[in-house]
Protein backbone atom coordinates (compact mmCIF):
# COMPACT_ATOMS: atom_id res chain seq x y z
CA UNK A 1 0.00 0.00 0.00
CA UNK A 2 1.54 3.31 -1.12
CA UNK A 3 -0.11 5.39 1.59
CA UNK A 4 -0.88 5.34 5.30
CA UNK A 5 -4.16 5.64 7.17
CA UNK A 6 -3.92 7.72 10.34
CA UNK A 7 -6.49 9.09 12.76
CA UNK A 8 -6.19 12.71 13.84
CA UNK A 9 -8.72 14.97 15.50
CA UNK A 10 -11.58 12.55 14.90
CA UNK A 11 -10.89 12.13 11.19
CA UNK A 12 -9.40 9.26 9.23
CA UNK A 13 -6.66 10.63 6.99
CA UNK A 14 -5.00 9.02 3.99
CA UNK A 15 -1.50 10.25 3.23
CA UNK A 16 1.36 9.53 0.86
CA UNK A 17 4.54 8.71 2.80
CA UNK A 18 6.04 12.19 2.30
CA UNK A 19 2.97 13.88 3.77
CA UNK A 20 2.28 11.72 6.84
CA UNK A 21 4.05 14.14 9.18
CA UNK A 22 2.35 17.19 7.66
CA UNK A 23 -1.27 16.37 7.05
CA UNK A 24 -4.02 17.31 9.50
CA UNK A 25 -7.78 17.78 9.12
CA UNK A 26 -7.04 21.48 8.61
CA UNK A 27 -5.92 20.63 5.09
CA UNK A 28 -9.60 20.13 4.29
CA UNK A 29 -10.69 23.49 5.71
CA UNK A 30 -10.77 26.34 3.22
CA UNK A 31 -10.36 28.93 6.00
CA UNK A 32 -7.08 27.30 7.07
CA UNK A 33 -5.59 27.71 3.61
CA UNK A 34 -6.74 31.30 3.35
CA UNK A 35 -5.31 32.10 6.80
CA UNK A 36 -1.93 30.89 5.48
CA UNK A 37 -2.12 33.56 2.81
CA UNK A 38 -3.07 31.08 0.13
CA UNK A 39 -4.80 32.49 -2.93
CA UNK A 40 -7.32 29.73 -3.42
CA UNK A 41 -8.51 29.16 -6.97
CA UNK A 42 -11.59 27.09 -7.73
CA UNK A 43 -11.02 24.23 -10.14
CA UNK A 44 -13.50 23.74 -13.00
CA UNK A 45 -15.81 20.76 -13.16
CA UNK A 46 -18.36 18.95 -11.06
CA UNK A 47 -18.28 19.27 -7.29
CA UNK A 48 -16.24 21.52 -5.06
CA UNK A 49 -12.56 21.60 -6.05
CA UNK A 50 -9.63 23.95 -5.44
CA UNK A 51 -6.07 24.46 -6.69
CA UNK A 52 -3.63 24.81 -3.78
CA UNK A 53 0.10 24.88 -2.97
CA UNK A 54 1.92 23.35 -0.03
CA UNK A 55 5.69 23.71 -0.07
CA UNK A 56 6.78 22.41 -3.47
CA UNK A 57 3.52 20.54 -3.99
CA UNK A 58 0.86 21.72 -6.45
CA UNK A 59 -2.43 20.22 -5.32
CA UNK A 60 -6.02 19.72 -6.35
CA UNK A 61 -8.43 19.29 -3.43
CA UNK A 62 -11.89 17.92 -4.16
CA UNK A 63 -14.73 17.61 -1.67
CA UNK A 64 -17.10 14.79 -2.58
CA UNK A 65 -20.57 16.07 -3.37
CA UNK A 66 -23.65 14.31 -4.60
CA UNK A 67 -25.34 15.14 -7.87
CA UNK A 68 -28.92 15.01 -9.05
CA UNK A 69 -32.05 15.16 -6.94
CA UNK A 70 -30.54 13.35 -3.96
CA UNK A 71 -28.18 16.30 -3.46
CA UNK A 72 -31.12 18.39 -2.27
CA UNK A 73 -31.56 16.08 0.71
CA UNK A 74 -27.90 15.34 1.45
CA UNK A 75 -25.40 17.30 -0.63
CA UNK A 76 -22.22 15.69 0.70
CA UNK A 77 -23.06 12.87 3.11
CA UNK A 78 -22.76 9.18 2.21
CA UNK A 79 -23.79 6.02 4.02
CA UNK A 80 -20.98 4.57 6.13
CA UNK A 81 -20.09 0.95 5.30
CA UNK A 82 -16.47 0.88 6.46
CA UNK A 83 -13.41 2.83 5.39
CA UNK A 84 -12.62 0.66 2.36
CA UNK A 85 -16.10 1.40 0.95
CA UNK A 86 -15.77 5.19 1.18
CA UNK A 87 -15.45 7.28 -1.96
CA UNK A 88 -12.11 8.78 -0.95
CA UNK A 89 -10.44 5.49 -0.05
CA UNK A 90 -11.70 3.68 -3.15
CA UNK A 91 -10.62 6.45 -5.51
CA UNK A 92 -7.23 6.84 -3.80
CA UNK A 93 -6.51 3.12 -4.17
CA UNK A 94 -7.72 2.95 -7.78
CA UNK A 95 -5.74 6.02 -8.84
CA UNK A 96 -2.60 4.58 -7.27
CA UNK A 97 -3.21 1.27 -9.07
CA UNK A 98 -3.47 3.10 -12.39
CA UNK A 99 -0.29 5.02 -11.62
CA UNK A 100 1.49 1.77 -10.79
CA UNK A 101 0.40 0.42 -14.18
CA UNK A 102 2.22 3.30 -15.85
CA UNK A 103 -0.95 5.09 -16.93
CA UNK A 104 -1.07 8.90 -17.15
CA UNK A 105 -2.97 9.96 -14.03
CA UNK A 106 -2.26 12.49 -11.27
CA UNK A 107 -0.69 11.01 -8.17
CA UNK A 108 -3.06 10.66 -5.19
CA UNK A 109 -1.54 12.38 -2.16
CA UNK A 110 -4.06 12.70 0.66
CA UNK A 111 -7.65 12.14 1.67
CA UNK A 112 -10.01 12.60 4.55
CA UNK A 113 -12.97 10.56 5.75
CA UNK A 114 -14.95 12.04 8.61
CA UNK A 115 -17.58 9.71 10.03
CA UNK A 116 -20.78 11.17 11.46
CA UNK A 117 -22.87 8.34 12.90
CA UNK A 118 -24.27 6.30 10.01
CA UNK A 119 -22.84 8.68 7.43
CA UNK A 120 -19.54 10.24 6.39
CA UNK A 121 -18.10 13.14 4.43
CA UNK A 122 -14.96 12.80 2.36
CA UNK A 123 -12.24 14.66 0.46
CA UNK A 124 -9.36 13.77 -1.85
CA UNK A 125 -6.17 15.62 -2.73
CA UNK A 126 -4.19 14.74 -5.85
CA UNK A 127 -1.09 16.23 -7.40
CA UNK A 128 -1.91 18.93 -9.90
CA UNK A 129 -0.63 18.48 -13.45
CA UNK A 130 0.80 21.98 -13.79
CA UNK A 131 -0.21 23.80 -16.94
CA UNK A 132 -2.69 21.13 -18.02
CA UNK A 133 -6.08 22.12 -19.40
CA UNK A 134 -9.18 20.06 -19.91
CA UNK A 135 -10.30 19.13 -23.39
CA UNK A 136 -13.40 21.24 -22.72
CA UNK A 137 -11.33 24.34 -21.96
CA UNK A 138 -9.14 23.86 -25.02
CA UNK A 139 -12.14 23.54 -27.31
CA UNK A 140 -13.77 26.57 -25.67
CA UNK A 141 -10.63 28.57 -26.45
CA UNK A 142 -10.66 27.41 -30.06
CA UNK A 143 -7.44 25.44 -29.71
CA UNK A 144 -6.62 22.48 -31.93
CA UNK A 145 -6.71 19.18 -30.11
CA UNK A 146 -4.80 15.95 -30.83
CA UNK A 147 -7.87 13.80 -31.24
CA UNK A 148 -6.03 10.65 -32.30
CA UNK A 149 -3.67 10.89 -29.31
CA UNK A 150 -6.65 11.31 -26.98
CA UNK A 151 -8.26 8.21 -28.47
CA UNK A 152 -5.01 6.24 -28.10
CA UNK A 153 -4.78 7.23 -24.43
CA UNK A 154 -8.34 6.14 -23.72
CA UNK A 155 -7.53 2.82 -25.37
CA UNK A 156 -4.56 2.35 -23.02
CA UNK A 157 -6.87 2.69 -20.03
CA UNK A 158 -9.42 0.34 -21.55
CA UNK A 159 -6.80 -2.31 -22.24
CA UNK A 160 -5.81 -2.06 -18.57
CA UNK A 161 -9.46 -2.64 -17.64
CA UNK A 162 -10.50 0.82 -16.43
CA UNK A 163 -14.23 1.42 -16.69
CA UNK A 164 -14.41 5.23 -16.46
CA UNK A 165 -18.08 5.78 -15.73
CA UNK A 166 -17.84 9.56 -16.10
CA UNK A 167 -15.61 9.97 -19.14
CA UNK A 168 -16.27 13.50 -20.36
CA UNK A 169 -14.43 16.49 -21.78
CA UNK A 170 -13.55 17.85 -18.34
CA UNK A 171 -11.95 14.60 -17.19
CA UNK A 172 -9.43 14.55 -20.05
CA UNK A 173 -6.43 16.83 -19.59
CA UNK A 174 -3.64 17.84 -21.95
CA UNK A 175 -0.41 19.27 -20.58
CA UNK A 176 1.76 21.87 -22.37
CA UNK A 177 3.75 19.07 -24.07
CA UNK A 178 0.56 17.58 -25.51
CA UNK A 179 0.46 14.56 -23.21
CA UNK A 180 -3.01 13.27 -22.37
CA UNK A 181 -4.20 12.38 -18.87
CA UNK A 182 -7.44 11.05 -17.41
CA UNK A 183 -8.71 12.24 -14.02
CA UNK A 184 -11.63 11.83 -11.60
CA UNK A 185 -12.02 8.10 -10.91
CA UNK A 186 -14.86 8.34 -8.40
CA UNK A 187 -17.10 5.25 -8.78
CA UNK A 188 -14.80 3.83 -11.47
CA UNK A 189 -13.28 0.35 -11.31
CA UNK A 190 -10.93 -2.11 -12.93
CA UNK A 191 -12.66 -4.96 -14.71
CA UNK A 192 -12.16 -7.47 -17.50
CA UNK A 193 -11.95 -5.61 -20.84
CA UNK A 194 -15.21 -5.96 -22.78
CA UNK A 195 -16.77 -4.11 -25.68
CA UNK A 196 -20.04 -3.26 -23.89
CA UNK A 197 -18.68 -1.08 -21.08
CA UNK A 198 -15.92 0.34 -23.25
CA UNK A 199 -18.49 1.54 -25.79
CA UNK A 200 -20.55 3.05 -22.96
CA UNK A 201 -17.51 5.08 -21.90
CA UNK A 202 -17.02 6.34 -25.46
CA UNK A 203 -20.73 7.10 -25.86
CA UNK A 204 -20.65 9.17 -22.67
CA UNK A 205 -17.68 11.14 -23.98
CA UNK A 206 -19.44 11.78 -27.28
CA UNK A 207 -22.57 13.02 -25.46
CA UNK A 208 -20.36 15.37 -23.46
CA UNK A 209 -18.91 16.77 -26.67
CA UNK A 210 -22.30 17.48 -28.20
CA UNK A 211 -23.76 18.78 -24.94
CA UNK A 212 -21.03 21.37 -24.36
CA UNK A 213 -20.67 22.37 -28.01
CA UNK A 214 -24.04 21.61 -29.62
CA UNK A 215 -23.70 24.11 -32.46
CA UNK A 216 -20.70 22.44 -34.05
CA UNK A 217 -20.36 19.31 -36.14
CA UNK A 218 -17.82 16.95 -34.65
CA UNK A 219 -17.87 13.92 -36.93
CA UNK A 220 -14.38 14.42 -38.46
CA UNK A 221 -12.83 14.97 -35.02
CA UNK A 222 -14.68 12.01 -33.55
CA UNK A 223 -13.47 9.77 -36.34
CA UNK A 224 -9.90 10.90 -35.62
CA UNK A 225 -10.39 9.97 -31.97
CA UNK A 226 -11.73 6.54 -32.96
CA UNK A 227 -8.82 6.01 -35.34
CA UNK A 228 -6.40 6.64 -32.48
CA UNK A 229 -8.47 4.44 -30.19
CA UNK A 230 -8.36 1.53 -32.63
CA UNK A 231 -4.66 1.85 -33.41
CA UNK A 232 -2.70 -1.22 -32.23
CA UNK A 233 -0.61 -0.56 -29.12
CA UNK A 234 3.06 0.07 -29.60
CA UNK A 235 5.27 -2.88 -28.62
CA UNK A 236 7.14 -2.56 -25.33
CA UNK A 237 10.69 -1.31 -25.68
CA UNK A 238 13.37 -3.95 -25.25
Amino acid sequence: MNFQVIEREGALLLAAPELVEHITPSWFDLNWWQARGQRVKSAPGRGQSYFLHYGDWSLVWRHYRRGGLVARLSPDRYLWAGLARTRAYAEFVLTQQLLDLGLPVPRPLAGQVRREGLHYRADLITERIVGAQSLADLLEAGERCPWAAVGATIARFHRAGLDHVDLNLRNILLDPRGHTYLIDFDRCRLRTPASAWQQRNLARLRRSLHKLFPQQGWEPEWQQLLAGYRQPPEPDAG
